[in-house]
């Protein structure tokens, strides 16, 4: 019988032979792929972990597979998508998005290709996810506009079905599926012994999609747990977590991190709830202003608020040095 809240120092093949079947509401980790850090000398059984996997998940239950690819003999490995596929192909799961965790460093610089600063993150499900939700904290720039019926789809014929259904945007709007975190010395965790796992997750990637996947209460599992921050942060948002680490060593640091932290369980979540309170009052003061200005006009009109002023973007000022160098070059090529 499984234990949780705990973490086992041990293959995740041996943990999950201990669970039943359909007993994982969330699955999310980063496997030690490609050999890009040195996990102590470990590797693991993709397949076998995946098909095991595809056991234990709950239906409707989620798996955040965060991967990235190595380059061998000049060239990408492809060993995400390889992974992706298999999960799809091979054991059932659906590939529900594909989502983008972008770094604010990068890995060490290339000559022959661009500078890479990515991972993947593949929410892949067992069926229909049964937890749906959608962090809305992404400000609209055309808040209270009207699309003015304007919205059109494109049929198989290729012709544009024009759609009369004049909706006023939100102020706030669901997050793309490209999230940016720090993840460098000091900005992914506070926790410095965490840095001496190769490879941590930044807690608040880790608590977006704990928050995105799953209710209070439920089952988060780490099959490569490394420093802790998946139990950290199930601990902070009031969810019930098990892990597996073969390394002694990280199983030592990630027991140190969440020793004290049974006290504060849930204490984060109240720090979210508080914030998107704070966003559907916003929300319904902006509802209520539209509604407001709405009154005030020919009811055969349409109201709109004032113009978003344009932000210049970098690349749209052009500096006095660089001015005079184009002008130069333009006038030696009208010659």
């Amino acid at each position: 019988m499984i234990e949780l809240n705990k973490i086992y120092v041990e293959n995740c093949l041996d943990t999950m032979g201990k669970m039943d079947d359909d007993f994982i509401d969330l699955v999310i980790t980063s496997p030690p792929y490609d050999n890009i850090r040195d996990y102590k000398g470990y590797s693991f059984d993709f397949e076998n972990i995946a098909k095991e996997l595809y056991r234990v998940v709950k239906p409707g239950g989620v798996i955040v597979w965060v991967v990235g690819d190595a380059i061998e003999n000049k060239s990408e490995t492809l060993t995400s998508f390889k992974q992706a596929l298999y999960f799809k192909e091979q054991c059932g799961f659906n590939i529900h998005d594909t989502m983008i965790y972008k770094k604010s460093g990068m890995r060490f610089p290339e000559r022959t290709r661009y500078y890479q600063n990515f991972e993947y993150m593949f929410v892949i499900s067992k069926g229909t996810p049964k937890t749906i939700h959608l962090i809305s904290d992404r400000e609209n720039k055309w808040a209270g506009y009207t699309n003015f019926s304007q919205n059109s789809v494109r049929k198989t014929d290729g012709s544009l079905v024009e759609i009369k259904d004049c909706k006023r945007y939100k102020k706030y709007g669901v997050k793309i599926n490209i999230w940016e975190y720090n993840n460098g010395y000091g900005y992914g965790t506070k926790d410095k012994i965490a840095y001496t796992h190769p490879a941590t997750f930044p807690e608040q990637l880790v608590e977006d999609h704990i928050i995105s996947w799953t209710n209070e209460e439920d089952l988060v599992y780490d099959c490569f747990m490394g420093s802790g921050t998946t139990a950290k942060i199930s601990i902070l948002t009031n969810r019930k977590y098990v892990g597996s680490e073969i390394s002694e060593e990280y199983v030592k640091i990630a027991n140190q991190r969440i020793s004290e932290l049974e006290a504060q369980r849930g204490s984060r979540l109240f720090i979210l709830k508080q914030k998107e309170i704070v966003r559907l009052i916003e929300e319904d003061e902006h509802r209520q202003k539209i509604e407001q200005a709405e009154k005030l006009m020919d009811s055969k009109k349409k109201w709109q608020p004032n113009i978003p002023i344009k932000q210049s973007k970098p690349q749209d000022v052009i500096l006095p040095a660089a001015e005079e160098i184009r002008n130069a070059i333009l006038s030696v090529e009208t010659e």
